[in-house]
């Protein structure tokens, strides 16, 4: 993304972003090409430790779930389609229902400190603060950074975070 200077130069912009990536479908295959995908096509990419949970709003067999960081000079919206060109190279499938099995799940958490909701594109996403699979493990990334809405670092929102409902466990998968 280009931004352009009060002294009328023109400089790429470079964002911050996380994305949640998950997989209940040969799953360490699928996580492993995922973040490999990734690093190719991103800078400084880095990656929360794994988590394994039960299928959530459906029954299905468990998932892994990371928190990926990046840096992109894209805006969110085409830092999107590129996350979903990736999963479509993994035979993501959509239009059906929303809780299903998934190959590989890679989706736009957090992009700065933006805030918008628009074109499909929900930032800072609701799963943030929803499910413990996404805000444990950004908590362990990006715990002092604070949520753009709440006001609150995601360290406080995990200890705040109702852990009764939703059970992880971490995995060793070497990404």
């Amino acid at each position: 993304m280009l931004v352009l200077l009060s002294n009328g130069e023109r400089r790429l912009k470079v964002a911050k972003a996380f994305i949640g990536a998950g997989s209940n479908i040969n799953r360490d295959d699928n996580i492993r090409s995922g973040i490999r995908a990734m690093r190719e096509q991103f800078s400084t990419v880095e990656v929360s430790s794994v988590y394994e949970t039960s299928a959530v709003g459906f029954e299905g067999d468990n998932f892994y779930n990371l928190i990926v960081s990046l840096e992109t000079d894209l805006t969110p919206l085409e830092l999107q389609q590129k996350l979903h060109q990736i999963e479509n190279e993994f035979g993501r499938t959509r239009g059906g229902p929303r809780y299903v099995s998934r190959t590989l799940d890679l989706d736009l958490l957090l992009y700065d400190d933006l805030v918008c909701e628009e074109d499909g594109l929900e930032i800072p996403r609701e799963d943030v603060i929803k499910f413990a699979f996404v805000l444990l493990p950004l908590s362990e990334m990006a715990g002092e950074l604070l949520h753009p809405v709440l006001k609150q670092s995601y360290a406080d929102l995990w200890q705040n975070f109702d852990q009764s409902d939703q059970e992880l466990w971490v995995v060793e998968l070497n990404l």
